[in-house]
């Protein structure tokens, strides 16, 4: 099998190649793991005493240790004991300034001098969970592009990322489309903030013309966004308008389909997905969340025969996150209990807002309501999609910056229910999700894998350990195929053959203790 150097996990940080680097191993040495039990992310039986070689950021050779020969030279891992698993791909996260309603946008002024260095901590904290590669689907695109650029040459060490920058059609973090907010109600700096997200991809478009609109598209598909997803109504659940008429929305895809881009949606209701679908969208993202309602046996029909890629919110609505909103359902059923009683004895029928709010807040129907509970449906949307069969990957919306804005979730200590959406843990939330809503461990592997490449258009370049990929890999010391929470016992991460040191990361910390690594638990 040729010459051969033992290298354990804790050895590994002797061979950094500079100071305060988290990057080891010179690329020009082979690397070979041998005798670990390897889960290529196909989802067919793992080869239980396997030996994968990489050369340069190259898998070479993978397969039995009796039929896999190891360079001569080549710094070896022993991996008796060990799994081996493609890295991780999170499809939807959110790393820079973007969030945040009405006056919390003013809260990212202080942080806007060190964008960047937000943007690659949250990065590099995925990478730090074994997360490879990440699509981040909203942001602000040009800090973001120079993060990317600086990870690419090797300046930084980061995961595999791609960037969509605005959701096309929307205003920006402080508009009406995205926080219903009117540009009346907001500061010069919330404009600025949100011109800067946009670049010319905002609100103006739903008033275009198709042709005009074309043109508009091109020109923000000029800035270099590698996909493009559009919000196909508003943001927010409820009342969700539809953005975009059905030619409109061709126009958007197929100028991004000219490019050779995946195209993809927000739509929080029925019809706003179903127009999308129609147009030839590539991928959804949130078609868990649809304003608050049962996804249709049509649109999952639909979804399943044109083979569109869902990116689903797993981690809001499994584990911890699902237990702290059943824990809020049955108190606002135990206090819904108490309004009714009062209705019954003034004898004045609830508002329609009212039934709505109860409905959202308690999980259970009312007369008078077509909506549906907040999370239940969330999370029967998702069981359904899976078990129709569609090619399901984990879109976390992570964020170092929590969606109620710096100051209300971010400066406190332990931001209550933030933790399945901290960079990297809410992927890991994620997936062990998938396994409790009906999945195998192989089959959430698969969605956290190869499903993840296939939504950039991937396959071929990663996503499955296999002669001719990136070497984006993640070694376990327990067997994620008998425990999915297993893939919480990380040994090493290796990123375009290169192991990281895990333990480096974040290389330069700017936020607080709790978001630079595991919370307490």
């Amino acid at each position: 099998m040729g010459s051969r150097t033992v290298v354990t996990a804790v050895s590994f940080l002797s061979f950094l190649s500079a100071p305060g680097s988290a990057v080891s191993q010179e690329a020009s040495t082979p690397l070979a793991i041998v005798g670990a039990t390897i889960i290529d992310g196909n989802g067919g039986a793992p080869i239980a005493d396997g030996t994968l070689v990489i050369e340069g950021d190259r898998i070479t050779a993978v397969g039995p240790s009796a039929d896999v020969a190891v360079p001569g030279g080549a710094e070896v891992i022993y991996g008796t004991g060990k799994f081996v698993t493609p890295g991780f791909v999170d499809t939807n996260v959110h790393m820079s300034l973007a969030f945040g309603r009405g006056g919390r946008v003013e809260e990212h002024a202080a942080y806007w001098a060190h964008h960047e260095q937000v943007i690659l901590q949250g990065l590099q904290l995925h990478l730090k969970h074994g997360v490879t590669t990440v699509r981040d689907s909203y942001g602000v695109l040009r800090p973001m592009q120079r993060v990317k650029k600086k990870i690419d040459s090797g300046e930084e060490i980061g995961p595999r990322t791609y960037l969509a920058g605005n959701i096309v059609g929307w205003g920006g973090p402080a508009s009406e489309t995205f926080a219903g907010l009117p540009e009346s109600e907001i500061s010069f700096f919330a404009e600025r903030m949100n011109d800067e997200v946009t670049l010319g991809s905002g609100e103006e478009m739903m008033h275009m013309t198709p042709d005009e609109l074309r043109v508009a598209i091109n020109g923000y598909l000029d800035h270099g966004p590698d996909f493009i997803k559009y919000g196909a109504t508003h943001h927010f659940n409820y009342p969700a308008g539809i953005s975009f008429s059905p030619r409109a929305q061709r126009v958007i895809v197929e100028e991004t389909h000219k490019r050779g881009l995946i195209a993809e949606t927000h739509a929080t209701s029925l019809e706003g997905l179903r127009l999308s679908i129609l147009a030839g969208i590539d991928l959804i993202q949130h078609p868990d969340n649809v304003g608050n309602r049962t996804i249709t046996d049509e649109l999952v029909d639909m979804i399943v025969e044109r083979d569109i890629v869902c990116s689903m919110l797993i981690n809001q609505f499994t584990g911890p996150s699902w237990q702290f909103h059943v824990r809020n359902m049955e108190r606002a059923r135990e206090d819904l209990a108490e309004v009714q009683a009062s209705d019954r004895r003034r004898r004045i029928p609830p508002t329609t807002a009212e039934i709505r709010r109860r409905v959202q807040d308690t999980g259970l129907p009312q007369p008078g309501s077509v909506m549906e509970g907040r999370y239940t449906t969330k999370r029967t949307n998702a069981k359904k999609l899976i078990e129709a069969g569609c090619i399901v990957t984990v879109g976390t919306d992570n964020t170092l910056f929590g969606r109620g804005g710096v100051a209300a979730d971010f400066l406190r200590d332990e931001p209550e229910n933030m933790e399945h959406q901290l960079p990297g843990l809410g992927t890991i939330f994620a997936i062990e999700g998938l396994v409790e809503l009906g999945m195998t461990p192989s089959e959430a592997i698969v969605a956290a894998t190869k499903n993840g490449a296939i939504a950039s258009k991937a396959l071929d370049e990663y996503g499955t350990l296999e002669a001719g990929k990136a070497a984006d890999i993640v070694v376990l010391d327990a067997d994620p195929l008998a425990d999915i929470a297993n893939i919480r016992q990380l040994s090493v991460v290796i990123k375009g053959g290169r192991i990281v040191d895990i333990g480096a990361l974040p290389t330069n910390p700017i936020a607080l203790d709790w978001a630079a690594g595991t919370p307490k638990r």
